[in-house]
C-alpha cells in the first residue's frame, strides 16, 4: 500500500511539487486536459500525496476558497487535482487520499466542495458527496453571473454548517475556470 504524506504547498520541496504536477498532467488527458489554471488552483494550501517507495502515485489538493450561500459566506475546503497513477488506480489510494481530505474538512471547514468528471461522479457519491442542488453562480469583476454548466458537476460535503440546498452557491473570483 502506498503511503500517505500531508503536506502545505510550502512545505513540499521543488521535486515532489514537480512529480505532483507530472501526474496530474499525465492522468488528466484528451477532454479534461490539464490546465496551468488547473494547477495554480492546487497551490497554496494542502497536499495528499500518495507514495510507493519514491513514486508518487497520487495527489489530492485541499484549497481555502469563499463560497456564498446566499449572503453568507462560508469557508469551504475546495478540492483539486485528485488523481492516481493509471497503473494504480482501482487500489484503494484515491479513497485514502479523501480520506484524509475529508478529515481535513470536517475539522477545519464549513463545506468540502469539488469540481466532478464524469469518471470520477460514482467515486464521490459513494464517499457521501452530493452534487449541489440548486444553481451555481461565480463572482466575477462584473457581477455575480450563472454557471449553468456547472450546475449537477459541483459537489458538495457537509462538514457540520447548516445549509440551506434550495439556494444558488456562488464562486469566489480565481483565473481560469471559476468552479
Amino acid at each position: 500500500m502506498a503511503e500517505l504524506r500531508t503536506a502545505h504547498t510550502a512545505d513540499l520541496d521543488v521535486a515532489s511539487l514537480r512529480a505532483a504536477r507530472g501526474l496530474l498532467w499525465d492522468v488528466f488527458i484528451e477532454d479534461d486536459a490539464m490546465t496551468e489554471a488547473d494547477w495554480e488552483h492546487c497551490l497554496g494550501g494542502m497536499h495528499v500525496l500518495a507514495w510507493e517507495g519514491d513514486e508518487l502515485v497520487g495527489h489530492a489538493a485541499l484549497v481555502m476558497r469563499r463560497l456564498l450561500l446566499g449572503d453568507r459566506a462560508l469557508r469551504t475546503g475546495y478540492v483539486e487535482g485528485v488523481a492516481v497513477r493509471g497503473d494504480r488506480q482501482g487500489q484503494g489510494i484515491g479513497a485514502a487520499l479523501m480520506a484524509e481530505v475529508e478529515r481535513m474538512i470536517r475539522a477545519a471547514y464549513d463545506l468540502g466542495a469539488l469540481g466532478a468528471s464524469e469518471a470520477g461522479r460514482p467515486f464521490y457519491e459513494a464517499r457521501g458527496w452530493k452534487p449541489w442542488p440548486a444553481p451555481t453562480r461565480a463572482l466575477t469583476p462584473t457581477g455575480i453571473h450563472p454557471t449553468p454548466d456547472e450546475d449537477g458537476w459541483i459537489y458538495y460535503y457537509p462538514a457540520g454548517a447548516a445549509l440551506d440546498r434550495s439556494m444558488p452557491l456562488t464562486c469566489d473570483p480565481r483565473p481560469g475556470e471559476p468552479w
